[in-house]
């Protein structure tokens, strides 16, 4: 995700695209594919970073050539975001992507005039039903404690992108609008050092950047784009006129993102640890967002709900100019997926239950964690496994009980379950709830204010003052 194409370059490499083909043959044996991805979008690991490390689409390449007789050789062409993707795509130089919602829809309405490189939606990588992928950040010292509080502030997004479509949902139902404030379009790594720099009031961005601010102590949330609960995901595009040549090629594909998929849901540990050392980010930020819980559900089947939330942005950036209008029925196709999933496609579409729940047992408080909304998460720095407990109060306990140093903690907010890092949330401690609930995190601070005013008696305390009270 990102800001929006330049005109000019997307006049530009259209025109290079109606000269230039997808996909290339090296000789009459051998076929070159070329995969556009986004290796530090950790929600697109899966048809991208986890899936080039692991080399499972260059295995299913290998069986392909088997039957016809043919190599296939893999061009991975590594992109900061969405746009610089689609202008290859235009060039045709990509014919696989994957890339963010909003940037999905600017690459569909920008190429579907050019029959050599129209592209198609054709599965889906990671997503969150709620948009909590999207979040604002500020400083850790602002005395900013709503959205509200943004009024003439500056605040930097990435034009175009869903976290831009966030920050105007999160204003409007503020009763405000994108005029109340002065926003300054930046590419996410910009923005994050613009806010370090204290030259803007807010971030509002896409996944990992808030949280990773967060765990690092350079901002603090002030709020989740999931307060408008509207889905946000990631997907993978693809050149129509390639798959209508090469279906088994985008098929291949497929199944070797749906590979990688179970993988990760069945390794989210080791998962995690090996998308943080490719990419540099923190192992404990890749994991509250890729772990078992996490922000991000990883399903490659396109979902209603998905397809719903497109129709939802793409008026929004109609009205900033990125595209002009894009038929979603004819864009979006799952037909390579089906192939891939077979007869069990429509049950798996229609499903969104957690493909990695937290499962175990809580060794403080005794029984098992599965399936509740509360299970909270530890990791130990002397551990190579994490640990389980069936509510935050109960992991609290783990943690002041072992001595231990925990590397990172994962609770869900009290309020709408969305897993966020036990040290930076805020606390309520009611002596009312029950001995294992008596301790209660929240996202912001305002939202642990608002639960305290609604119940008397309650507190609201920091992180350290939780452990205590334990």
């Amino acid at each position: 995700m990102s800001t929006r194409i330049p005109a000019l370059l997307l006049g530009i490499a259209a025109v290079a695209a109606l000269a230039t083909g997808c996909g290339s043959a090296d000789d009459a044996k051998t076929v070159t594919v070329n995969i556009g991805y986004q290796s530090k979008t950790i929600n697109t690991v899966t048809a991208g970073t986890l899936l080039r490390d692991r080399g499972t689409f260059e295995a299913e390449l290998a069986e392909l050539g088997k039957t016809t007789g043919l190599t296939y050789k893999v061009e991975w062409k590594d992109f900061a975001a969405g746009p610089p993707l689609t202008a290859q795509m235009l060039a045709g130089q990509v014919d696989i992507g994957s890339m963010g919602d909003a940037p999905i829809l600017v690459n569909g309405s920008k190429t579907r005039d050019h029959a050599d490189v129209k592209s198609e939606l054709i599965a889906v990588t990671g997503y969150n039903l709620r948009g909590s992928l999207n979040q604002i950040v500020v400083p850790t010292d602002s005395k900013a404690a709503t959205i509200t509080d943004l009024r003439g502030e500056i605040v930097s997004t990435s034009v175009g992108s869903a976290a831009h479509g966030m920050l105007a949902a999160g204003l409007s139902a503020a009763g405000m609008t994108l005029d109340d404030v002065k926003l300054l379009g930046q590419d996410p790594a910009v923005g994050a050092s613009a806010l370090q720099g204290d030259q803007v009031a807010a971030l509002a961005q896409f996944v990992p950047w808030p949280q990773k601010l967060v765990y690092d102590g350079k901002a603090k949330l002030l709020y989740d784009g999931g307060s408008a609960g509207i889905p946000t995901f990631h997907a993978v595009v693809a050149s129509e006129r390639f798959g209508t040549g090469n279906p088994d090629i985008v098929t291949a594909f497929l199944t070797a993102v749906r590979k990688t998929t179970d993988y990760l849901n069945q390794n989210p540990l080791a998962a995690a640890q090996r998308v943080a050392e490719i990419t540099g980010l923190p192992a404990e930020v890749v994991y509250l967002y890729n772990g078992p819980n996490g922000l991000v559900s990883f399903d490659p089947t396109i979902k209603p709900q998905q397809v719903d939330a497109l129709g939802t942005l793409l008026p929004f950036l109609k009205s900033l100019g990125a595209l002009s209008d894009l038929n979603l029925g004819e864009f979006v196709d799952d037909r390579y997926l089906r192939t891939v999933y077979g007869p069990d496609y429509d049950t798996a579409r229609a499903s969104v239950a957690a493909p990695a729940p937290l499962t175990g047992t809580d060794a403080a408080c005794g029984g098992a964690v599965d399936g509740r909304p509360t299970a909270s998460e530890v990791w130990f720095a002397d551990a190579t496994t994490t640990t389980v407990a069936k509510t935050p109060t109960c992991l609290l306990r783990q943690i002041a009980a072992t001595g231990s140093t925990a590397r990172a903690a994962y609770v869900p907010d009290h309020s709408t379950g969305t897993r966020l890092f036990a040290a930076t949330a805020t606390w309520v401690s009611d002596p009312t709830a029950g001995p294992d609930d008596r301790l209660l995190p929240f996202a912001t601070g305002a939202a642990a204010q608002q639960y305290a005013a609604a119940h008397p008696g309650v507190t609201v305390i920091d992180y350290q003052a939780a452990l205590k009270a334990r």
